[in-house]
């Protein structure tokens, strides 16, 4: 073992800690930031809670940066090589390449922290849980903003899907993508397959774009939307699509995270204050402000009925 080397107690099941080796700490993830390995390992710990709860249970998709943000980025959806045995994963199958992978399947904040020690900055879990792979139990709003789309607008549109969300008596967990986009996350009874869920976002993008035409789209086609549009990626309910959750880092120079947000935040919001310098902060005020988002799961009835009507229209 390098001599280097840093042990970490992070909290286990019941109340036990476990030890996580960070070798490398000093190791440069954030050039311009400063950030190291360790550092990473820190913030992770200060959200330990809400990333654990954003990840729990479902299968997730590593952003790997073994050299740094500055260098080359694996996307690892198998579980790395040399996990301890307390890890655990779930089986995925994937038709296109007729296999099976086993994938990290988070269940306490040590497996975060391990998935760091094996160069993990980013994390993107599926929208189901392992217990039900197939049926999502999250529904996924996000607004993308196209290239001259300023944030101002993607505020607009995000007032418009709150509007419809409590019409339809929904209720939507905003955060900051991380980058200049936002997502909000509605809890679903795990009841639809990957293709309702899509088709009920569709239709939800489809109503938004009705009431903001000339700011929000649903235009499949890049090269036909208006540059200066949101859009309203109602794709990302697809199966294997995955975003980052909640308080994941982003491998950007200035190393923001995926902020979650209160409703009457977002007109004063500037997604790139959040960040691994201050995000711990505000964590330590605020709490999770996604930590009730289990507490209720709601329907797709509504929306699937639209998706019928607008797909006759």
């Amino acid at each position: 073992m390098a001599d280097d080397a840093v042990v970490l107690h992070v909290p286990g099941p019941d109340g036990a800690m476990r030890d996580v080796r960070i070798s490398s700490p000093d190791r440069i993830y954030f050039a311009d930031a400063g950030l190291t390995k360790l550092d990473i390992a820190h913030y992770y710990l200060a959200v330990s809670a809400g990333i654990t709860r954003a990840l729990a249970e479902r299968p997730c998709m590593l952003h790997r940066f073994p050299k740094g943000t500055a260098e080359k980025k694996v996307h690892q959806k198998k579980l790395p090589a040399g996990a301890p045995d307390w890890i655990q994963t779930v089986d995925i199958f994937f038709p296109r390449y007729s296999r099976t992978v086993q994938e990290l399947c988070v269940t306490e904040p040590a497996a975060v922290v391990w998935a760091v020690q094996m160069a993990t900055v980013e994390f993107h879990p599926w929208n189901s849980r392992r217990g039900r792979v197939e049926q999502p139990d999250e529904w996924r709003i996000d607004l993308d903003p196209m290239p001259q789309a300023d944030f101002a607008r993607v505020r607009r549109v995000a007032h418009a899907v709150h509007e419809i969300l409590d019409e339809l008596g929904i209720v939507g967990y905003p955060k900051t993508s991380g980058g200049h986009g936002l997502h909000i996350y509605v809890r679903i009874r795990p009841e639809w397959e990957f293709g309702d869920v899509r088709r009920a976002a569709l239709a939800f993008g489809t109503e938004v774009v009705r009431r903001l035409p000339d700011d929000a789209t649903v235009t499949w086609w890049r090269k036909d939307r208006d540059p200066s549009a949101v859009f309203i990626d109602f794709n990302q309910n697809a199966r294997d699509h995955t975003m980052a959750a909640a308080y994941s880092i982003r491998a950007n120079a200035r190393a923001t995270v995926s902020a979650p947000l209160r409703w009457d935040e977002i007109d004063d919001a500037e997604p790139d204050d959040f960040t691994v310098a201050t995000m711990p902060t505000r964590y330590a005020d605020l709490g999770d402000l996604h930590a009730d988002i289990d507490s209720e799961a709601f329907g797709l009835d509504a929306l699937l009925e639209w998706a019928e009507r607008d797909e006759k229209s």
